[in-house]
């Protein structure tokens, strides 16, 4: 698994149980454990630790847009899995500018694939998908 990928499934999990408990606990100690437990001798951390700290730090913004794309799903009603894809998802597209928009949104397709249901991937990369049209027809980074 690429370091990028791996990082990003760490940093999932992480904030999954975070999320899971109503976001509480300290969610550098769950990465750190969830690092020890699955990846123990993955070195590269510093950008797992960017992601959550950032999707954090983020995270109304991130919130109010994924409940702006997808309007038919309360964000209580939408799994914990798929919605902290999306918060990963919609930082990395709109607010990190190292990471190009394609890979942001295909590395979150295949992380709902991989932990969500049967149509989180689908629903993810509409998610997406609608966020990077209305970026294309805006000719910015953010929607």
């Amino acid at each position: 698994m690429a370091n990028r990928h791996l990082s990003r499934t760490l940093a999932l999990q992480s904030l999954y149980e975070w999320d899971f408990h109503k976001q509480s606990g300290d969610i550098n100690k769950i990465l750190a454990q969830n690092r020890q437990e699955f990846a123990p001798n993955f070195e590269d951390q510093n950008f797992s630790i960017e992601l959550i700290d950032n999707v954090k730090k983020n995270l109304a913004a991130l919130d109010k847009l994924i409940v702006q794309y997808a309007p038919e799903w309360p964000l209580s009603q939408i799994t914990v899995i798929d919605r902290n894809v999306l918060r990963i998802g919609i930082y990395e597209l709109c607010f990190n500018k190292e990471i190009p928009p394609k890979v942001a949104i295909n590395e979150a397709i295949e992380l709902a694939k991989t932990f969500g249901g049967s149509s989180s991937g689908k629903f993810v990369n509409g998610v997406l998908g609608s966020i990077y049209k209305e970026q294309q027809k805006n000719n910015s980074s953010k929607p």
